[in-house]
């Protein structure tokens, strides 16, 4: 029993002495990985921070096309409501001032010379020979779409509103309304993708455009047009609607604001 304990312990100082001689492995450091697990841990962090206050509190991809149409539909009552109380005042201030004309001259005077000037404004309808243009968008069969095109192709733009009202200008139009309400040279045409933005209200295709004058010189200018002429192009290819009448037609008197944002005095 002596012997055996005796080799054990002779056996554990042999061991010790050839670990003691053979050359220590060195311990590898990490320091690349023990400084990005704290920085990679924040960047999550931040990212999932980022797109909880983007979304929310809701799914990044819900179908927001409920809240838009809602939104769009509050804006329009909106507008109707204002328009409705802008007509209001104006119709008082016209009777306050028909009130005054009867006892002021001066101002008597300025009615009769603004009246002379309301039909050339466009404050007054008008009834008489033009011409009526129609844009509509491509009719589609399902939702295939014809060889070689996009959706892109198969809207009526913006530019293709304005080449029209722009052919009808230069061709001598003395009045004009898009859509049954009353434009002047200075109504911004403006299309919100396939709708019409008209004076604060929003339409839908088909877009109609309504011009009084000499029918000739009108269907010449919407001939003589590059951008009605590209738009005509677009209706052989994709099957948009294009159709241009001759008729007696009417056009309502302008019913926005008369209010001057700026002017110009005359050299």
């Amino acid at each position: 029993m002596e012997y055996t304990s005796g080799a054990a312990s002779w056996q554990k100082v042999l061991r010790r002495v050839v670990a003691g001689l053979l050359p220590r492995r060195p311990r590898q450091r990490r320091p690349g990985w023990s400084i990005g697990v704290p920085l990679i841990a924040a960047a999550a962090g931040l990212l999932f921070t980022t797109t909880a206050t983007t979304a929310g509190g809701t799914a990044l991809r819900e179908d927001r096309r409920p809240q838009l149409a809602q939104l769009i539909d509050d804006t329009r009552d909106r507008v109707a409501a204002r328009e409705e109380r802008a007509a209001q005042l104006r119709a008082d201030v016209e009777r306050r001032t028909e009130e005054l004309a009867g006892t002021d001259q001066p101002i008597a005077d300025e009615r009769g010379r603004a009246a002379a000037s309301r039909q050339a404004a466009g404050f007054t309808a008008l009834t008489g020979s033009g011409v009526t243009v129609e844009l509509d968008d491509a009719r589609r069969l399902g939702d295939t779409l014809p060889e070689g095109a996009s959706n892109d192709d198969l809207v009526v733009h913006q530019g293709d509103v304005q080449a029209v009202v722009n052919a009808l200008w230069a061709g001598g139009a003395e009045a004009m309304s898009i859509m049954n309400v009353r434009v002047l040279t200075t109504s911004a045409v403006r299309c919100v993708g396939n709708t019409l933005l008209l004076h604060g209200r929003v339409y839908s295709p088909p877009f109609k455009i309504v011009a009084i004058g000499d029918p000739a010189a009108l269907q010449q200018a919407l001939a003589e047009s590059e951008g009605v002429r590209l738009f005509k192009d677009a209706v052989d290819h994709y099957q948009l609607g294009y159709r241009e009448t001759v008729s007696t037609v009417s056009v309502p008197a302008f019913e926005g604001s008369a209010a001057l944002r700026s002017a110009k005095v005359p050299r």
